[in-house]
């Protein structure tokens, strides 16, 4: 095994708030735009397939700017996976919103007959307390937005991420279970050190949080996580659980691998979102490449997408076939 220093730099989440970030791309392109994956920059892949248009959405971390000038979410759609028209903005931040900075990791997840958007908000408000020789320590969470259709526009339930104020959050994802809705999110290593997944209860309209953090695992669990070398540090990113066939509940994370971006499984022991978790000793992808979720095309077959490489501005969307192999996951494909 090579030695390997993971550059904290090129890390999704919190690492790009640290460094002074490029100028941003220019505003969206004309409507009806035709592009293939391979040509557009993204970060932090979400695709939600509609069996009722047969049409699957694609979002993402892109760092462009809407209309308006301000930061925005875009959608791009697509019938066969290959040709996609867009980008299209489903939500761009008003001037009097919380959060300026960028928006990074949206995902859309249509629930009780609506479609939600939970999204990343950054700002450059510190906390009061700092650490020297640290990563600035400041406020950033996931929100919850709400629209009819996939394309927006999304509206915020009110002017705050869901999130508890005092954690730095990223990463947020919706998971269901036994009728009740969660928030899956990663506690931000830049606060803890070594960062967390964690879960919170939500209100059964999504509206808001309805209880307190729960933690599930630590960064450092999985035996291939490596610390950065600058920091010493376990990342945690991009969560995503994904209930297999023979019932159990598999959730795809993204840390710093022996040969960079990587994404893990870990797998419940007792198949619900409690836990206890444990870590798979192999990632199911480690060639710099991460931030993954799992789709199910519509000719059924199972699709994890995610984006590679992990290097500002030549990261591109990969979606590759996956396998449920009852005791774990298994990619098989491009």
């Amino acid at each position: 095994m090579k030695a390997f220093l993971f550059a904290i730099s090129l890390f999704a989440g919190a690492t790009l708030a640290a460094a002074a970030e490029p100028p941003p791309p220019p505003p969206l392109e004309t409507p009806g735009r035709i592009v293939s994956l391979a040509d557009e920059r993204m970060r932090d892949v979400f695709v939600l397939p509609d069996p009722a248009t047969k049409t699957y959405y694609l979002y993402c971390s892109s760092r462009r700017r809407g209309p308006g000038g301000a930061a925005t979410v875009v959608v791009y759609r697509s019938r066969d996976l290959a040709r996609w028209e867009g980008p299209k903005s489903v939500f761009e931040t008003p001037p009097d919103f919380w959060a300026h900075r960028g928006i990074w990791a949206p995902e859309v997840h249509a629930y009780r007959g609506r479609y939600y958007l939970f999204a990343t908000f950054n700002t450059d408000d510190k906390f009061p307390e700092q650490w020297r020789n640290w990563l600035p320590r400041v406020k950033r969470g996931t929100q919850v937005l709400a629209a009819d259709t996939p394309l927006g526009p999304f509206k915020p339930f009110q002017n705050r991420a869901h999130l508890p104020a005092d954690m730095m959050t990223l990463d947020g994802t919706l998971w269901v279970e036994d009728g009740v809705p969660y928030m899956v999110f990663c506690h931000e290593w830049v606060q803890i050190k070594d960062g967390t997944i964690e879960c919170i209860r939500l209100k059964d309209d999504l509206s808001d949080v309805a209880g307190e953090p729960v933690r599930l695992f630590d960064g450092s669990d999985a035996p291939w996580s490596m610390k950065s070398g600058q920091y010493g540090c376990h990342v945690t990113d991009g969560p995503f659980l994904f209930r297999g066939r023979s019932g159990r509940l598999f959730m795809l994370w993204s840390s710093g691998g022996r040969d960079g971006y990587t994404v893990g499984i870990a797998i419940s022991r007792t198949g619900r979102l409690a836990g206890p978790w444990e870590q798979q000793a192999e990632p199911v992808f480690r060639a710099d490449g991460g931030h993954a979720m799992i789709f199910r095309r519509f000719d059924g077959q199972l699709m994890m997408a995610l984006h590679q490489p992990n290097i500002d501005f030549h990261e591109r969307a990969r979606l590759l076939e996956i396998e449920d192999a009852g005791d774990t996951l298994v990619l098989r494909k491009e």
